[in-house]
């Protein structure tokens, strides 16, 4: 394998991709349209924003791989890259350079007198990337939260760097309290399948994580435990589509809703029956697969609120 290949393999760039493509719509779809109709979309601000963002989320998937070296030879070989193609002293330089990179980036997008706590939260999510690959990984449900509240993060980012305080708080207008119930929807959804996922992930590496150590669900609740947890939030998210899917109906809606059955509801509900009988890694591979399809889909539902706001 090439060495520019590997490092994009390293640093997930489709995932990366996926954050750009969150906050991009966040912005253009619901804020711009909601509260600020009169901006350009080639804001510079959120563009540091984003790749803020971006570098944070990197140099979060290198150290991760540079922890998870014992793991990822027992569950994933062929896909190996740090100490196979790339050494393990540039994997952690790797990590410095993108985590300061995020934190300048940071330091230029952010209003100092209105929103300087939000450099110091993405300073904090430099450290919690640093601690979930070096511990809390190998913890019971405490990393798979904390990695579902970072990618909320990065809708709730975009947000927060929108508002002052005041503005946050004192009696917002009719279009920033929708603008605020939307953002609420979207980060729980995010939050929400990122459970998901991540139980779905630990089921497939339990091998390698049984070996390192590791006590994830599957290896502390065992097997049949695991996918309960994982169905019933699945049963949550899933109802919780349904319930948006018939408020939007009486507001004409209909292409959106259709949209919404087709790539939401329906992957769900063939999700929950093939957890039924999923056993071997290449079973959750596949259902990994439907839910990244599932948060893809939800994230690009923004698009209609740019067209029928």
């Amino acid at each position: 394998m090439a060495l520019f290949p590997a490092f994009l393999r390293l640093i997930r760039w489709p995932n990366l991709i996926f954050i750009a493509v969150t906050q991009w719509l966040v912005y253009t779809c619901l804020y711009q349209p909601l509260i600020a109709p009169s901006l350009s979309v080639y804001n510079g601000n959120l563009i540091l924003w984003i790749l803020a963002s971006v570098f944070i989320a990197a140099a979060g998937y290198v150290i991760n791989d540079y922890f998870d070296i014992n793991i990822d030879e027992v569950n994933r070989p062929d896909r190996q890259v740090v100490d196979k193609i790339i050494c393990r002293r540039w994997a952690m330089l790797w990590h410095l350079i993108l985590s300061v990179l995020g934190l300048a980036l940071t330091a230029l997008a952010v209003n100092w007198s209105a929103h300087a706590y939000l450099f110091f939260a993405n300073l904090g999510c430099v450290f919690a990337l640093w601690f979930y690959s070096t511990r809390l990984k190998k913890t019971l449900l405490i990393g798979n939260i904390l990695i579902a509240l970072l990618t909320s993060w990065t809708i709730w980012v975009i947000y927060l760097s929108r508002f002052s305080s005041v503005e946050l708080f004192d009696h917002p207008d009719e279009a920033q309290q929708k603008f605020t119930r939307i953002v609420i929807q979207y980060a729980s959804f995010s939050f929400v399948i990122t459970l998901i996922r991540e139980a779905v992930k630990d089921m497939e590496d339990r091998i390698g994580d049984a070996k390192a150590g590791c006590r994830t669900m599957p290896i502390v609740w065992g097997f049949p435990a695991a996918k309960v947890y994982t169905g019933v939030w699945s049963v949550v998210l899933l109802g919780s589509l349904m319930v948006v899917h018939t408020y939007v109906l009486p507001f004409g809606w209909w292409f959106a809703s259709l949209y919404a059955l087709i790539t939401l509801i329906s992957p769900l509900v063939i999700f929950l029956s093939k957890l039924i009988s999923a056993n071997q890694p290449a079973d959750f591979t596949e259902l990994s697969r439907i839910l990244k399809w599932v948060m893809l889909s939800g994230i690009l539902s923004l698009i209609f609120f740019y067209i029928l706001l």
